[in-house]
């Protein structure tokens, strides 16, 4: 079964609890306003794999990890391959899973519970740029984050508003050759500063929030 993975990445320290596997999917249909990842939009089969291989790539570090994040792009675009994913990962892993979803939570629960019954924390909601940006794990504050299972609760303590492990925005830097990416939930209007602050000292970028999708909504 093929899956669209726009990146894998380890450690993150900016999506969850520790040091965590984050995949990033590869192509979304709901296509936020003000979405910094619109390199994720498109379904491109260039970026597919199989899920057997994805799950191998990442047995290496599964030991290390405290868990895995799925982002996207919108997992749920590809339900049957995530599902798949998950089924595999789960048994590899002694920390949380944690899923972002463009989708709220009770289509969720309706549509794909045999998903969500592999899943910790579930951080469910569209992007809305007018809504704010003051809470921890989220895009904006309209979304939810929802522990669903002990552990979870454990490592996160039932009041999000006051994650202990983390309580401010920040960012993890990651360099891939010639490439230089950013992990993390960025605050509203931080990379045209910060293209503008790298053109003040000679250097040219692309944001992926400058992407230009073959398809839009």
């Amino acid at each position: 079964m093929q899956i669209g993975i726009n990146k894998i990445h380890y450690p993150v320290t900016t999506l969850g609890y520790g040091k965590r596997i984050v995949i990033w999917m590869q192509g979304c249909t709901i296509h936020c306003s003000g979405c910094i990842s619109k390199d994720t939009w498109d379904f491109d089969p260039k970026r597919e794999t199989e899920v057997e291989e994805l799950a191998v790539a990442l047995s290496s570090w599964m030991k290390m990890a405290d868990g895995l994040t799925i982002s996207g792009g919108e997992p749920f675009d590809q339900p049957q391959c995530l599902l798949e994913l998950l089924r595999i990962v789960r048994p590899m892993m002694t920390g949380d899973i944690l899923l972002y979803s463009g989708y709220i939570q009770r289509f969720l629960e309706t549509r794909y519970p045999e998903i969500l019954a592999f899943v910790d924390v579930l951080i469910d909601g569209p992007f809305q740029p007018d809504a704010g940006q003051s809470m921890v794990l989220r895009g904006s504050d309209n979304q939810t984050v929802s522990l669903l299972t002990a552990t979870a609760v454990s490592r996160y303590t039932s009041d999000i508003n006051k994650l202990r492990w983390q309580n401010h925005r920040r960012m993890d830097v990651v360099v891939d050759e010639d490439t230089l990416w950013l992990a993390g939930i960025p605050e509203l209007g931080s990379m045209p500063r910060f293209r503008e602050e790298l053109a003040q000292r000679g250097f040219i970028c692309t944001t992926s929030d400058q992407f230009q999708p073959l398809v839009r909504a």
